[in-house]
């Protein structure tokens, strides 16, 4: 009898821990049926980054939530999800020896987002996204190929798919 009353304590105890299943907490209010993701706001020299990731995240929501996507916010939107790439910055992080050129670069692009609904309440928001993406530079300039665009696409898929699992599950 003392053993089942314990089992139960611990029961009890481990409901109110404060974890959750994941997919199971849903930020966004049930009346919101549409959202505008308009094109990112950009504030970089990288050119169409912000097409990309805005392409990204358009294409992460219409794959994994039943909400109805728009591009325009006057098209009168339950809610509005706006982002702006703050800065994109390049940096060598292996040398080759022999040449003493960039074996590899490492990208870093912050971002900031606000998901709002039509009243201008706030239902997320992030000031300060940073993504990391790291390529290769082709050392045989007879075969160059440039990989930068490849990985700010692997970037911007990797941006969207955390943006919409934190708006999704409320982190």
């Amino acid at each position: 009898m003392k053993g089942r009353v314990v089992a139960l304590l611990a029961v009890l105890c481990n409901l109110g821990c404060g974890y959750h299943t994941a997919g199971h907490s849903v930020q966004i209010p049930q009346n919101v049926k549409t959202i505008a993701i308009p094109a990112f706001k950009n504030e970089t020299l990288t050119y169409h980054i912000e097409q990309m990731l805005t392409s990204s995240v358009v294409r992460e929501f219409n794959t994994r939530t039943h909400y109805r996507i728009q591009n325009d916010a006057a098209d009168d939107p339950d809610a509005t999800l706006t982002g702006t790439v703050l800065s994109t910055v390049a940096s060598p992080l292996t040398y080759d020896t022999a040449t003493g050129r960039a074996a590899s670069v490492l990208v870093v692009v912050s971002m900031r987002v606000q998901l709002t609904d039509r009243t201008g309440k706030v239902l997320y928001q992030n000031p300060a996204y940073v993504f990391r993406e790291q390529y290769e530079v082709s050392q045989d300039l007879s075969s160059f190929f440039e990989e930068d665009s490849p990985a700010f696409r692997r970037l911007s898929r990797d941006f969207a798919r955390t943006l919409v699992s934190n708006i999704l599950e409320g982190f």
